[in-house]
């Protein structure tokens, strides 16, 4: 028997390492994605990146009153406060709608790293798409696992 000749050690291929793309800390909701595509509309309109999150958050909660029947007890409640600067903020039960409200009831919620990186780019894509909320409020959310 031939010995055959030695070849060149070559090293391994090591797999390819996708980019860790971040999961929600919790299930990516309805009302988050209608909040932001909306906030995403008011910006739109030339309203004021703090201003236009408090009109998101308060919109969605207005229209998840309104679905869950509990809009009586809202709208009694519902109104304007003048903010810090002379603003105007959303307010539901006493409380003004305001952009730290929205980065806690929905950014902190979901994950600052996954907002950022993934549901934030994400909607704003469809908004630029012109895609319109009913038809992308589901089909976003659907490999969003916690």
């Amino acid at each position: 028997m031939r010995a055959m000749p030695a070849r060149p050690r070559t090293p391994r291929r090591q797999p390819a390492v996708a980019a860790r793309v971040p999961s929600p800390l919790a299930a990516v909701r309805r009302f988050d994605v209608f909040a932001e595509y909306h906030r995403l509309e008011a910006r739109a309109q030339g309203m004021a990146q703090e201003r236009a999150k408090g009109h998101g958050l308060w919109l969605a909660k207005i229209v998840a009153a309104r679905k869950f029947g509990r809009l009586e007890g809202v709208s009694d409640k519902a109104g304007e406060h003048a903010g810090p600067s002379g603003t105007k903020w959303h307010v539901l039960s006493g409380k003004p709608q305001t952009a730290a409200l929205f980065d806690r009831e929905i950014v902190s919620r979901m994950g600052a790293g996954f907002y950022r990186r993934v549901f934030a780019p994400a909607v704003r894509r469809a908004f630029d798409e012109g895609k319109r909320y009913v038809d992308i409020r589901d089909s976003l959310r659907a490999t969003w696992k916690p």
